[in-house]
């Protein structure tokens, strides 16, 4: 079983320990200050040193039925023998983002479940945000903006983060928050001075200070609850830079402040939808004045008239118009296919002719190799490019 430095000290970046296994590129020691991914945390990064030789550790883990510590690493590792002594080296400024990340969910966790009885069920940090999972169907904005305050609150009161060790039966009497279910010795506490209690065996900093800050991003509804995504400390400066600069240049496109680029985006989107409408209205009118000159040139069939046409220009959308307009009134079968970004067929008929559209589509896509479908009077498909589906469109109507 590896001897966890950490646990008493998460400020400790260099250390000794002697190599106690070696597996493939994995390396075991007697202890180690490396935090292994657990409870939600990210590993450490950094180097492991002997013999003159440097080996970047890239990732570590935990057997937990063993309790070995195992450091994956770059490089030969068959010199690192048993029993040898190592110097082991941590990334500082990778723990520095995990303890303010890790210390920060404790103080956010705390804050929820303070101000409205919100339990987190768990806990995620990832490379660029870090998200809790609370126990509640639901979360307000104004809920989100309060925890967030009372957080920041806490922080800026810069209160203790102390490392305590108590049995389960002591930390029940403690009013610890949440208690694991493994049965342990000693649990591993992690206090906020007057302000939240808790098991964990995760790095943290000193005082609520050095978490810098909290900032919420966002929640999003989830089958066991809500998740609140949120960044602290450095992380969390990175972002609001990232995002002051993002509405700046938006700002910039719409000649405005920031603060109205809301209201600008929403306008902009509302002339979008209206020129949308006139624009489909327009092409409706268009296709109603297509349809009747193409129904008044097409070739009989009987009781119906046949038009088979190719646009290489327009898309689905208009073809199906033109096809609906082409077949309402007059009793016709309409052939069409197009070009565009996306080549397509359309094949129907007025309702009441002979023919089955659907199964004439059917054929002609799985000659294509492609996918399509519909009902006996209207149906549609897809095809590899305009040229073929020009071609096939002429098959299909040598086959009506």
């Amino acid at each position: 079983m590896t001897a966890r430095l950490y646990y008493i000290d998460s400020f400790l970046y260099e250390f000794e320990a002697c190599v106690a296994g070696v597996k493939g590129n994995a390396v075991a020691l007697d202890r180690s200050a490396f935090y292994p991914t657990s409870g939600g945390q990210n590993f450490d990064t950094g180097w492991l040193e002997a013999n003159g030789s440097r080996f970047r550790v890239k990732e570590v883990g935990e057997d937990e039925q063993t309790g070995q510590v195992w450091h994956t690493v770059e490089g030969d590792v068959e010199t690192l023998q048993l029993d040898l002594l190592v110097r082991g080296t941590i990334d500082p400024e990778r723990r520095l983002d995990h303890m303010q990340q890790h210390t920060g969910q404790h103080v956010l966790s705390a804050a929820f479940e303070k101000l409205y009885d919100f339990a987190t069920v768990s806990f995620h940090m990832g490379d660029e945000s870090c998200t809790i999972d609370l126990a509640t169907p639901s979360v307000t904005a104004q809920q989100l903006v309060a925890a967030e305050l009372l957080a920041n609150q806490v922080i800026a009161e810069d209160r203790p983060v102390e490392i305590r060790f108590a049995t389960a039966d002591e930390a029940r009497t403690l009013g610890v928050r949440k208690i694991p279910p493994a049965e342990r010795d000693k649990l591993r506490l992690i206090d906020v001075r007057d302000f939240d209690l808790n098991a964990c065996g995760g790095t943290h900093v000193r005082s609520t200070g050095q978490i810098g800050c909290i900032l919420l991003r966002k929640a999003e509804k989830v089958r066991q609850g809500v998740r609140v995504e949120f960044v602290c400390g450095l992380r969390a400066v990175r972002t609001a830079r990232r995002d002051f600069e993002a509405l700046t240049d938006a700002a910039a496109l719409f000649s405005t402040h920031i603060w109205e680029v809301p209201e600008q985006v929403r306008k902009a989107l509302d002339e979008v939808k209206a020129s949308e409408k006139t624009q489909h209205k327009l092409l409706e009118e268009v296709a109603e004045l297509q349809a009747q000159q193409m129904l008044r040139s097409a070739p009989e069939r009987g009781e119906y008239k046949l038009v088979v046409q190719f646009f290489p220009d327009r898309d689905l959308s208009f073809i199906k118009m033109l096809a609906q307009k082409l077949t309402r009134s007059d009793k016709a079968v309409a052939l069409l296919a197009c070009g565009g970004r996306q080549p397509s067929l359309v094949f129907t008929q007025t309702s009441g002719l002979p023919h089955d559209m659907g199964a004439l589509m059917k054929r002609t896509t799985q000659q294509l190799g492609t996918r399509g479908g519909g009902n006996r009077d209207m149906a549609q498909g897809g095809a590899p490019d305009a040229q073929r589906a020009e071609h096939a469109q002429q098959e299909a109507a040598s086959a009506l």
